[in-house]
């Protein structure tokens, strides 16, 4: 027995040494683009209803405030300009942009290993907002967000393997001047990370810069219209139902520079949207179906995300509810509308009311992250670090949020069930002349990896255990991490010749 246990032992120990390694992407129980759908709050005659009320709005209210320009390019397809100003859109016309809209959007990292696909109920989590305040979980106080603030919240999320996208989650408040800050914001999160970059931009004059900006950073102007690594995020739309006339006309700068565009309708309901759920859906779908037909009579086929951003309000208060039940079915439900016209979309799922990352944060994270996962919306923004209802924002809660993540994209994959999974053959093995347990058979031992997410950050020790290691609190441990991320290069870094480059030509102000 003695000359066999070094044998055993060794093996014991390869073992423990492969399943702390990276796994490979074959066998990693979740990633980017996993299928959801299987949640669906809406019934398919729900869905129908809210799509007519859709068409119906669209036909008998339209939209006011468009710019000019959109006027033109509206009416020329077939929209409607009434003697109120409001833009009125026949449904044959919304359905003719339908079927001209893009169905399957790539949206491109800088490295091709981050790319995301956009169709069917692939879903991927990230980042937005834009967060006025960060979060000191030090003093749990709140200061104003900084363009550093940026640059390190895209470092981060370069490292956590469940944000799969970064669109800008803050604003840079220590920028005053509007396209500074605007050009900034780009070069801190490009700089920041490879994977898809969401931005916006405060005045259309600011494009023609911006464009030129990733141009260097791509390697010329076809090398970013063949791969745009970035997307305009763009309000378009004022709740209720009408144009936001620059976001518009952004949008029309952006499109003809080739930049991919979130549509992006955030009513609030009760305020800016009906109070009911329904209601809410019906006005954020109509509003973004508005946007499809824009689009696409500029240019058919340009990738656009149909963002419907329906938010909670707390009708006692007036004051945001984005860490709700409430939301989370808002969210759920505009997945479903996504579904039903075969469009890429988007929603926000993943915030919190809460000030800090506490429980009340971990309760609302989690349950609009995993309704919005398992009704398959392909964009989930603003799922990790956000707080104080879109005011705030924290590292060390990002940090957090990609073991949360983790657990949702494991509820969103689902329960596999085959002759492996059924485990017939197994349990006559261990039941009949076997040991009676599962513990360390050949098929739990192969299947440990591929079937189960283990948090990094998450503790599941005996109370003597964690005792025992000097009872390590979470916060402390995403502190710790955080400060190794960002003690070490950016991997996304530019190389020194175009920094210099991108420096000499916008008045960059992150420090070298």
């Amino acid at each position: 027995m003695n000359a066999q246990s070094p044998r055993r032992s060794g093996g014991r120990a390869a073992r423990r040494a492969s399943r702390a390694a990276p796994l490979t992407q074959d066998i990693r129980p979740i990633r980017a683009g996993m299928q959801g759908g299987h949640y669906k709050p809406l019934s398919d005659q729900d869905v129908l209803r809210i799509h007519e009320t859709a068409l119906t709005a669209l036909e008998q209210i339209g939209l006011i405030d468009a710019p000019q320009s959109g006027i033109d390019i509206m009416t020329s397809a077939g929209a409607i300009l009434g003697e109120d100003g409001r833009l009125r859109f026949p449904r044959a016309l919304v359905e003719d942009m339908l079927a001209k809209a893009c169905k399957d959007i790539t949206l491109c990292g800088r490295d091709t290993q981050y790319d995301l696909q956009l169709n069917g109920h692939r879903v991927h989590y990230g980042t937005a907002g834009a967060a006025v305040h960060m979060v000191d979980i030090d003093t749990n106080d709140y200061r104003d967000s900084t363009l550093q603030d940026l640059h390190d919240a895209a470092r981060i999320a370069h490292q956590l393997d469940n944000i799969h996208f970064l669109q800008r989650p803050m604003v840079a408040r220590d920028v005053t001047d509007n396209k500074e800050m605007d050009l900034n914001s780009i070069y801190a999160c490009s700089s920041g990370t490879t994977k898809h970059i969401g931005v916006s931009f405060t005045d259309p004059a600011f494009v023609p810069d911006a464009l030129e900006m990733l141009h260097m950073i791509a390697g010329g102007e076809q090398a970013w219209r063949d791969r745009p690594f970035v997307s305009n995020t763009n309000c378009f739309v004022v709740p209720p139902m009408k144009f936001a006339t620059e976001s518009c006309e952004v949008m029309e700068a952006c499109i003809r520079g080739g930049m991919p565009v979130l549509l992006l309708s955030a009513g609030m309901a009760g305020a800016t949207a009906p109070s009911t759920i329904a209601g809410a859906i019906v006005q954020a779908t109509a509003e973004c179906l508005a946007g499809m037909v824009y689009v696409n009579a500029i240019k058919p086929g340009h990738p656009a995300i149909f963002g419907t951003w329906p938010f909670g309000l707390d009708l006692r208060t007036g004051a945001m509810s984005v860490g709700s039940g409430e939301q989370a079915l808002l969210s759920a439900g505009c997945a479903q509308m996504h579904k039903f016209y075969g469009l890429p979309g988007g929603a926000a799922a993943g915030a919190s009311d809460s000030k800090l990352p506490d429980m009340q944060a971990g309760w609302e994270q989690m349950c609009s992250n995993v309704m919005a996962g398992l009704s398959g919306l392909n964009m989930v923004y603003e799922a990790a670090g956000m707080h104080a209802s879109l005011l705030g924002f924290c590292h060390e809660s990002l940090i957090l949020g990609d073991d949360l993540i983790g657990q949702a994209q494991r509820c969103v994959r689902g329960i596999e069930v085959d002759d492996a999974t059924l485990a017939l053959e197994e349990i006559r093995s261990v039941c009949v002349g076997g040991p009676g347990h599962y513990l360390g058979t050949d098929a739990t031992l192969s299947r440990m990896q591929k079937d189960h997410v283990y948090p990094t950050f998450g503790d599941r020790t005996s109370p003597k255990e964690w005792a025992e290691v000097g009872k390590p609190d979470l916060i402390a441990k995403a502190k710790a991490r955080k400060e190794e991320i960002l003690s070490t290069p950016a991997s996304a870094r530019f190389a020194p010749d175009l920094d210099q480059a991108l420096r000499a030509r916008f008045n960059i102000h992150l420090q070298p």
